[in-house]
């Protein structure tokens, strides 16, 4: 018999058989793994399957390959983010993306800490600034978990570290204020809000240039097609956002 036990956060749920769902969960030190739960479809199942309730999770197979069955017991309920509309719309988001871009079984502890800490906030009723930068951090750790990481390190045309405002779209190498000045490229860059250089909180115009800076970068990768997008434009709560 092999088995696997961790904390996780849950994510996604595929119906299964009569009553049961192929369940989707995010391990705080495992992973993301999946495990089929008898009866999830039922009333008492369904509040402790919630998409970003935290759980203590035991998984075990009969052999290599096989689907386990999953134990599941509730740590934190997130379940009042669905009667929030616009928390609701980001844990969808959040949930999804997750789901479809980690491998399965690959630790990320980070982005799991990270995402943990996200929905907690979001239960505390964080405001709608503070969310959307912290959807766009979360966005982008999970593009460098995934190798696909920004470098805003340095300048990637050796200009001054504190002087860097910009982002190319095609590298995604910081470039500085001064080293694109009056450069006939320059319209081309995507702005890179200080918050991701320094921490601490970001203005909301702050917050939309981070959003629109990692959409350009998981469109690259991942997001292709009408149901993400559609997805991701409920999240962070504008219908002319561009993915």
């Amino acid at each position: 018999m092999l088995g696997f036990e961790d904390e996780a956060l849950v994510l996604t749920a595929l119906p299964h058989g009569e009553n049961g769902a192929v369940v989707r969960f995010l391990a705080m030190q495992g992973g993301l793994r999946a495990g089929y739960v008898p009866g999830a479809r039922g009333k008492a199942r369904r509040a402790l399957l919630h998409p970003g309730n935290r759980v203590a999770l035991s998984l075990r197979a009969r052999a290599e390959g096989q689907l386990p069955g999953a134990g599941v017991e509730l740590v934190e309920s997130r379940a009042l983010l669905a009667f929030q509309p616009q928390s609701a719309a980001m844990l969808a988001w959040l949930s999804n993306l997750t789901a479809t871009a980690l491998a399965e079984a690959v630790p990320h502890p980070r982005l799991a800490a990270a995402l943990d800490a996200l929905l907690a906030g979001l239960a505390a009723g964080m405001d709608e600034t503070a969310a959307r930068a912290g959807l766009a951090r979360y966005e982008l750790l999970l593009l460098e978990e995934e190798g696909f990481g920004l470098d805003l390190a340095a300048c990637a045309l050796g200009g001054d570290a504190s002087d860097l405002a910009f982002v190319s779209p095609r590298t995604g190498r910081a470039v500085s204020r001064a080293k694109s000045a009056d450069q006939p490229w320059a319209a081309q860059l995507l702005p890179l809000p200080r918050f991701l250089l320094s921490g601490g909180p970001a203005t909301g115009a702050e917050a939309a240039e981070a959003l629109a800076l990692s959409a350009h970068f998981l469109a690259r990768h991942w997001l292709i097609g009408e149901t993400r997008d559609a997805l991701r434009r409920r999240a962070i709560g504008s219908a002319r956002a561009p993915l």
